[in-house]
């Protein structure tokens, strides 16, 4: 990591405000060479932290902007390193002949995340906090962003780190005993620290029944939007995306595949998937629409039943419904509330009006999602988000269990050592003491470039 990079920091689309961000040992004499203050002192006699106004110039003398630079010396920065930011006018332009400027002057270009990484391994943050920067650069939801921030803010971190040091003394013990073989561990002494294995497994699997609630903010609640042909489900799904992603036609099979799109609903993040109308066909394609349909609603936590209230239940409604009844949450919807309604519910079917034309309903139905996926607690960034986290946790839970039975049972010591080390391990893979370099390189290529 001896070398400098830069990258633009910022979006590339006309904004007020775009920063080119600089980290190495070249960083402040990098930006020194491009950038004169205003004041006529140099850029590096400014003390750390202090936004200075000057004049941006590029390789050749000519001036590229007017704008602020600042530096941080290291350990005090993000990186770890010296860092160093132009905050020039947001044209796209500007901020490319920025960063050609200090290309000139022994700066190289920045990978995706490639200063998050600089960041996790000068110690600046661990590896859950390396996937919280990303998770919060992506979070679409309220819910998302308190997550990825606790974690940012080591909530995790710090109970996985409990464990791991209960875990470091008990391995302690252990090694003490295989030291000193005559020296036999007292049964109730045993007894405790098998309680002590097993309560810290419970905590991991605690953890690691989180990652369903977590994937979901991350990746949204798969939602299946489900019903007979022409009952206005892809209407529906334009109207709450807020563009027309779906054609519509009052022609029976227009979807022939389901269309997936993501959206927010109700603070909750759903990926929507608009299927096929469910009918017996004969059409070689529209069938396997409607078997894909079928495949999808399996697969979701939230179907969207729609029930044309312009025309009488049918048996293929009354088909529907049942099958819908397998999805873990469902919301029955009558469609097409501006027309005349002749509709008669199943006795014991509760259901939203809604008309997708005029947006009547929109917001009764926001209100229920909202209140299917409502949480007891805050959260506060002790959610696992991925899956590299919860096989961790869930591998490390697994061997605390074996390690406590072991011990139980009256299994030698270094039966029960096998596991407690295997359990730790698990853990320091899961905060980074311990990774390989192909699963970071799996991380940050999840990055945007300049972050």
């Amino acid at each position: 990591m001896a070398d400098t990079i830069a990258a633009i920091a910022t979006g590339m689309v006309k904004s007020a405000i775009g920063i080119v961000r600089l980290s190495g040992e070249n960083a402040v004499a990098a930006v020194s060479a491009v950038f004169t203050p205003a004041s006529g002192k140099a850029f590096g006699d400014y003390p750390p932290g202090r936004l200075i106004l000057g004049t941006l110039r590029d390789a050749d003398g000519l001036v590229i902007d007017q704008c602020l630079a600042t530096y941080a010396k290291a350990p005090h920065s993000y990186t770890g390193e010296d860092t160093a930011e132009l905050q020039c006018h947001g044209s796209p332009a500007v901020l490319t002949a920025a960063l050609e400027a200090v290309f000139a002057h022994g700066v190289r270009q920045a990978g995706p995340g490639e200063f998050t990484r600089r960041a996790f391994l000068n110690g600046q943050l661990d590896l859950i906090q390396a996937e919280a920067v990303a998770d919060l650069i992506d979070a679409q939801t309220p819910d998302a962003v308190r997550n990825a921030a606790g974690q940012l803010g080591r909530a995790m971190t710090e109970q996985i780190e409990g464990v791991a040091e209960q875990l470091t003394h008990l391995l302690a013990h252990f090694h003490v005993v295989l030291d000193y073989p005559d020296e036999d561990i007292e049964p109730l002494e045993a007894q405790e620290i098998a309680q002590t294995l097993h309560a810290a497994a419970d905590t991991l699997e605690r953890l690691k029944a989180t990652y369903r609630r977590g994937r979901q903010l991350t990746e949204g609640v798969p939602c299946a939007i489900v019903g007979r042909p022409n009952a206005g489900k892809s209407s529906l799904l334009n109207a709450l995306l807020g563009y027309d992603r779906a054609i519509v036609t009052p022609i029976p099979g227009t979807t022939r595949d389901t269309v997936e799109e993501r959206c927010v609903l109700g603070g909750v993040l759903l990926r929507l998937v608009d299927t096929a109308g469910l009918r017996d066909t004969e059409d070689t394609v529209e069938r396997m629409g409607v078997e894909r349909s079928r495949q999808a609603l399996e697969r979701s936590e939230l179907a969207l039943v729609l029930l044309d209230g312009s025309e009488r239940l049918t048996d293929a409604d009354r088909e529907i419904l049942a099958l819908s009844e397998g999805c873990p949450r469902r919301l029955v919807l009558v469609s097409k509330s501006d027309l005349p309604t002749v509709l008669a519910l199943p006795e014991g079917v509760e259901a939203i009006s809604i008309s997708s034309a005029t947006g009547e309903g929109l917001e009764q139905l926001e209100q229920a999602v909202a209140a299917l996926f409502a949480q007891n607690a805050p959260i506060q960034g002790q959610m696992l988000t991925n899956a590299r986290q919860a096989e961790a946790v869930g591998r490390a839970a697994q061997c605390l269990r074996g390690a406590g039975d072991a011990l139980e049972v009256g299994l030698p010591a270094d039966a029960v050592l096998s596991d407690a080390e295997a359990a730790l391990a698990a853990l320091h893979q899961l905060t980074g003491q311990s990774v390989s370099e192909s699963v970071t390189d799996h991380i940050f290529r999840r990055f945007c470039v300049g972050k």
